[in-house]
């Protein structure tokens, strides 16, 4: 097992764009972890970063020079009262879960999240999703509740847990 101190923590690029593309379309094609129901493409993920502000991080976690993570925040909400407020997703490689790297890359993005003077870290998660809980658990995210049936996927309804932290 290579442990995540291997784990190299990096601003994504362009060049990223198509690897991000196949960890991210795992979470929408394979199961209900993501809300999107379509595959991003490579002029969706482009438009997607050229959109985003100063404020908002997008790394990546590289390993033996492969992309085996990515980790970003987003505007929790449009209101202007919401921009110190940044929801955080993180997306692993299904052959890395379990190794750690979930840890190394979502503190690197709240470090990140500091430095831009951000004040709450707000998470949503698909359940069941029992890893991704623990992760935010252990990094000091606390369960403020969960949405039933907030998402039909696939004929079937998910809950979301809504979990946030100070920054």
């Amino acid at each position: 097992m290579t442990p995540p101190s291997e784990l190299i923590v990096r601003d994504a690029t362009s060049a990223d764009y198509e690897r991000i593309n196949e960890i991210y379309n795992w979470t929408i094609i394979d199961n209900h972890v993501s809300f999107d129901t379509e595959p991003w493409d490579l002029a969706r993920r482009a438009e997607w970063a050229a959109a985003r502000g100063d404020d908002l991080h997008c790394l990546v976690g590289e390993l033996d020079g492969e992309v085996v993570g990515v980790t970003y925040s987003s505007n929790y909400r449009p209101k202007p009262a919401y921009r110190s407020s940044k929801e955080t997703t993180i997306v692993l490689d299904t052959a890395h879960l379990g190794r750690g790297f979930g840890s190394v890359l979502l503190s690197a993005l709240l470090a990140r999240l500091r430095s831009v003077d951000a004040h709450r870290a707000v998470a949503i998660i698909a359940l069941p999703n029992d890893g991704s809980v623990a992760l935010h658990l252990k990094l000091g995210y606390t369960i403020v509740g969960t949405l039933t049936d907030a998402g039909m996927k696939r004929g079937t309804f998910y809950d979301t847990m809504l979990l946030e932290r100070p920054i």
